[in-house]
């Protein structure tokens, strides 16, 4: 496996974000949250203007590339609150789970966490994502709390929140 990670710094690097969620939005949320949900949910928050306007937030967002090829993301946002790093997004697609993407992704935001003083990485996941949830726990996340929170046009993000503690 050849995995590389690089920062999303231009117009190019935003627009491989933004088709790389499609795919994989579109892939792996339909049986959770439906079609009307995700479309909107990827035009609120993961189109090219949202992602550009994100990076203008402070957000960070990294592509990880197997092979050349674009086969995931993550989205941080540091100090969210203040000493946490927020992962906001962490995708990878299908054809590439098992590969080490994640795991490689998940250990760059422990990285970037601790270089901005962070002592705790969290995230929010939807409470059916069973799958993921089980994930994230082998990787050292527990359950802190649960959120439901409205994101407009009748749409609610019910979610866990999890955090890990970086050692």
């Amino acid at each position: 496996m050849n995995v590389t990670i690089e920062p999303v710094s231009n117009r190019d690097g935003i627009l491989t974000v933004a088709q790389l969620a499609r795919e994989i939005w579109t892939q792996h949320y339909m049986s959770i949250i439906g079609p009307h949900q995700i479309n909107y949910m990827l035009e609120r928050f993961q189109s090219a203007e949202a992602i550009q306007a994100q990076l203008a937030d402070r957000f960070e967002y990294h592509i990880a590339r197997q092979n050349g090829v674009p086969v995931g993301y993550i989205g941080l946002i540091p100090n969210e609150p203040t000493g946490k790093m927020m992962l906001s997004k962490i995708y990878v697609k299908d054809t590439a789970r098992g590969a080490g993407v994640g795991n490689a992704l998940l250990a760059l935001t422990k990285k970037r966490a601790a270089d901005t003083g962070a002592g705790t990485v969290w995230l929010t996941v939807n409470r059916h994502n069973e799958r993921t949830i089980g994930w994230y726990k082998g990787k050292g996340f527990s359950i802190a709390d649960t959120v439901k929170k409205d994101i407009g046009s009748g749409y609610y993000m019910d979610d866990f929140i999890m955090e890990c503690t970086l050692d």
